[in-house]
């Protein structure tokens, strides 16, 4: 792929939607993409590493970063700030290799003003009820983070429209086929004009 040819794919979605496995499985079938890693402030898990998962600063480092423009896109989520290092984007653009940027609602929306000829996909959980199930299924939060997130998650679903398409997550096989096909430039049928997408999402959102 020739650096012509390279793209900006920026994924955003709700917590509970199943972004983070779709990215992972997107990235290991085309070896050829680049990931984006983010910069946080929030605290290093152990099964996490610097440098593979995120890039973790502190606050004060992430402000400088911010200050100095070398943030394409940064959000709190979560009390904790993210961030998208710029220079990273650009080299892998300029080295021939399309992009794929998993962050938030927000950045999304600052990296299409920085960066217009992105393209951008929202992915949503097939139902709310199923959005309920994967979010108490993590065993690990209690009823009031996982009522918190579930708040969060329906307020990021009401952004959908700003996206160029939308992949549902109601199985992951046919959820990454239909991610495949808008990054080949094959997703027609999941742009966010389409009359039958739309009314997919409709039904969710009730």
């Amino acid at each position: 792929m020739n650096a012509a040819a390279s793209r900006l794919f920026v994924i955003a979605a709700p917590s509970g939607a199943g972004k983070t496995t779709l990215v992972q499985a997107i990235t290991r079938n085309n070896p050829e993409l680049r990931f984006s890693i983010s910069y946080t402030t929030r605290k290093q898990r152990r099964n996490e590493a610097h440098g593979r998962d995120y890039l973790f600063v502190g606050v004060d480092e992430f402000e400088r970063l911010r200050a100095d423009g070398e943030m394409l896109e940064s959000a709190t989520v979560f009390d904790n700030l993210y961030g998208t290092s710029r220079e990273q984007v650009e080299q892998h653009l300029a080295d021939g290799h399309s992009v794929i940027l998993e962050i938030d609602w927000q950045g999304a929306q600052q990296v299409r003003e920085s960066m217009p000829e992105c393209v951008t996909i929202f992915i949503m959980p097939p139902s709310h009820d199923e959005l309920v199930r994967r979010l108490r299924s993590r065993g690990t939060d209690s009823d009031e983070v996982i009522a918190r997130r579930l708040r969060d998650a329906l307020s990021d679903m009401a952004h959908w429209e700003e996206f160029d398409y939308v992949v549902i997550n109601d199985n992951l096989d046919q959820a990454v086929a239909d991610l495949e096909s808008v990054l080949a430039g094959h997703g027609e049928a999941l742009a966010t004009s389409n009359e039958a997408l739309r009314g997919a999402v409709s039904g969710i959102l009730r």
